[in-house]
């Protein structure tokens, strides 16, 4: 695969549609979810072949936890059997796995496994593949600001030095760049509470395709979509 421009060097993914690709043919929606793991695994390589650095997914909203328990139940269980199936090829292709949200309201078996896949792949130095689970953009901001507020009152930080940098510190993976290309499959025009700090000049990019039928070209049309805009960050660009 090649694209005669650099591909952005952070790409995140809203992954929409595994429930309404499994009801099309009548489907249970776990289904639609064993899919987009497919879609997932092809889109980490897809991605690594490009020479994107970052890959970020949102694998499981905060808001994801009012869902039927047996969805969630399953949703979990399939999270420990996708971390089984693949941690081995992580390792074989150099890929570091990540993960931001709060963990702790994992199952302890769901939890467990995914921090084995941090500590086996934590000095991979490939692609970093970050899935964004039990995560919520204002539940991240809310923890930051937490965080600044008892260091603060602790004494051991001058709300007066506080700054954009600063406050970025405090967010969930901190060392992550932000993405300079968003994908949402499905259609929906929203960003859903993803990453609501560090898609501030995130270009944006929204296809019909379902994730489960969102592969290798689907990948290419949104990065040359991506590379016919023009990036300001509010200024004014010569001529």
């Amino acid at each position: 695969m090649a694209t005669p421009l650099p591909p952005p060097h952070h790409i995140a993914i809203i992954m929409d549609g595994n429930g309404r690709w499994a009801r099309k043919p009548l489907l249970p929606r776990l289904f639609g979810h064993r899919a987009g793991t497919k879609s997932t695994k092809a889109m980490v390589e897809a991605c690594d072949k490009l020479g994107v650095k970052y890959l970020t997914v949102y694998a499981f909203s905060s808001e994801n936890w009012a869902r039927p328990l047996t969805e969630v139940d399953a949703l979990m269980k399939l999270m420990i059997e996708m971390m089984r199936k693949e941690i081995d090829g992580m390792m074989e292709n150099n890929v570091r796995f990540r993960a931001l949200g709060n963990l702790s309201k994992l199952p302890e078996a769901t939890r467990r496994e995914l921090e084995n896949g941090f500590e086996r792949t934590k000095n991979n130095t490939g692609i970093q593949f970050n899935i964004a689970v039990s995560y919520g953009g204002r539940e991240e901001i809310v923890d930051a600001a937490r965080a600044i507020a008892q260091e603060a009152k602790a004494g051991t930080l001058d709300p007066a030095t506080l700054d954009e940098q600063s406050f970025a510190r405090r967010l969930y993976l901190p060392d992550l760049p932000d993405p300079e290309l968003m994908i949402r499959t499905g259609g929906d025009l929203r960003i859903s509470n993803f990453l609501l700090w560090q898609v501030a000049y995130t270009e944006l990019y929204v296809t019909d395709t379902l994730w489960p039928d969102f592969g290798e070209k689907e990948l290419l049309k949104a990065v040359e979509a991506y590379h016919a805009r023009q990036r300001r960050f509010g200024k004014v660009l010569e001529e």
